[in-house]
């Protein structure tokens, strides 16, 4: 994150600059086409929107592109968040300082996170900035600017979310606590290093209402539909739920959830990870020739070593003997694999060309946060109707649907449905944001023991009644419950730099 003489690096066809939060890399290539000319087309300009989706697909991985390792929104959105969970089990190295809570502020994996989050802020921005001029002067439609600039809002709180919840305390805790600096101006030129070292670190609230800004004003923007490898309106809508399922705002979720139209919850709960379906709202595309790699794609890692996976993270077995998941439920077959070491995900199943999306937003999160918005404010019929929309279809006719009275009033009902988020968001990282929102606001004591750290090699821990050693419980009192802010971060911020988290 140096402030070196590195200014600006080019992508035939369009210039960036590749930067984290208050870094500027790169002096100008020989090769670079000015800002000026980079914004003089409506085909380059398309291809510049296009750059920002892969470096939030693949990203940068200690400053190399060939290599990303998924960041930000490869496998390592959804390792990050699944091993920061209990649900999930570490089997090899790679992610172990994540799944054991060890980690500090020189610590790859999370410093990475940081960097490549922040470098898709800057190009967003930096697109941001480009589109006024080429509205003006024609090189753009309205529609077309529009469309751009909603997609790139969206992006941005994408990111700063993720940001968010790694490295800040909940907004259902205090909304006034210590937030992340949010960027909404690009740092492109030398001048602006400065300028962008002054963004602080504002409160938690000041963020989630610069969120609910982007996202509204997206919404606004964005077109109907057009699939799910591009931000259109229902992501913009989806992502805010989510955004206000954090802030506890109950009401705001159902308002948003009745301006959900065009989804639909899939027969088949495998449907979502064989192709488009009607639950699949936003996911980052991944092909043969761009994809995180061996070291970061979502089948790689997640993959049985059978099947030509890596094996490296597999379903913790305190989840599979869990006496919330019924035995019946087609999930365990349909979306597991197995082998004598224990049992995988087979969400991602193309290991060789590693082409799997990577899920970001799916209806089935939308429909199951709108039932705990119902709970949340006594509507608990309403709530288990769209429970049991979700839960029936993965079970046989013969198991009894949920009702209300049979879950023992309101508190039963929210955690059949935070146990029904465990089971159909398996391996899809969803799990950290779930215990950081509610350890904050005292429904979780931080993150639970899990099963110790490369310990699980057995089906038999699985399968029989075998004691599972379990581990790396981290209170939410404890400094370790958020990430520090990376410190490379702080020391090369010259003209402010932002304070560390407490603890670290």
């Amino acid at each position: 994150m140096k402030i070196s003489t590195k200014i600006k690096a080019g992508l035939t066809g369009f210039a960036f600059m590749w930067a984290s939060s208050c870094d500027v890399i790169d002096t100008l290539p020989a090769t670079i086409i000015p800002d000026a000319e980079a914004f003089a087309t409506a085909a380059r300009i398309e291809s510049i929107v296009f750059g920002v989706y892969e470096a939030a697909q693949r990203g940068f991985f200690n400053g190399s592109s060939v290599n990303g390792r998924g960041y930000p929104f490869g496998a390592a959105t959804v390792q990050q968040g699944d091993m920061r969970g209990e649900d999930m089990y570490n089997d090899q190295l790679f992610y172990e300082i994540t799944y054991t809570g060890t980690y500090n502020p020189n610590t790859a994996n999370n410093n990475n996170m940081w960097s490549s989050l922040y470098r898709v802020i800057n190009r967003a921005n930096i697109t941001l900035e480009g589109l006024e001029p080429a509205l003006s002067e024609g090189v753009l439609t309205q529609d077309q600017r529009n469309r751009y600039r909603g997609e790139m809002l969206f992006m941005r709180a994408l990111s700063h979310h993720e940001v968010l919840i790694h490295f800040a305390r909940p907004y259902t805790d205090d909304p006034g606590s210590m937030g992340i600096p949010y960027r909404i101006f690009p740092i492109n030129d030398v001048p602006l290093v400065t300028e962008g070292e002054a963004v602080g670190r504002t409160t938690v609230g000041e963020d989630y209402a610069q969120l609910i800004a982007d996202l509204d004003e997206a919404e606004q923007l964005l077109p109907e539909g057009g699939g799910m490898a591009r931000a259109n309106k229902g992501a913009a809508i989806g992502l805010k739920i989510r955004v206000k399922q954090h802030m506890g705002d109950w009401q705001g979720v159902l308002t948003e959830f009745a301006k959900v139209t065009g989804y639909a919850v899939t027969a088949n709960p495998a449907a979502p990870f064989r192709g488009t379906s009607t639950d699949n709202i936003f996911s980052f595309i991944n092909s043969a020739e761009s994809n995180g790699t061996v070291n970061g794609a979502l089948p790689a890692m997640y993959g049985n070593p059978a099947d030509g996976g890596r094996g490296l993270v597999k379903v913790s077995p305190l989840i599979w003997r869990s006496n919330f998941w019924h035995p019946e439920d087609t999930r365990r077959e349909l979306l597991t694999s197995r082998n004598a070491a224990g049992i995988y995900s087979a969400k991602y199943i193309d290991p060789i060309t590693r082409a799997d999306p990577t899920p970001i937003l799916r209806y089935s999160e939308l429909v199951l946060t709108a039932a705990e918005a119902n709970a949340r404010l006594g509507n608990l019929d309403v709530a288990v109707t769209l429970l049991n929309s979700v839960r029936d279809r993965a079970l046989p006719a013969s198991v009894p649907s949920f009702t209300a009275a049979g879950l023992g009033g309101q508190e039963g009902v929210l955690t059949a449905i935070f146990n029904e988020k465990r089971i159909e968001f398996l391996g899809e990282g969803r799990r950290w944001p779930d215990i950081h929102r509610l350890s904050g606001e005292g429904r979780m004591d931080g993150v639970p023991a899990k099963a110790s750290s490369r310990q699980i090699g057995n089906l038999d821990f699985y399968t029989t009644d075998r004691v599972i050693p379990t581990d790396h419980a981290i209170a939410y009192s404890s400094n370790a419950f958020i990430w520090p802010i990376p410190l490379e971060e702080i020391l090369t911020n010259a003209t402010a730099p932002i304070p560390q988290n407490p603890g670290y």
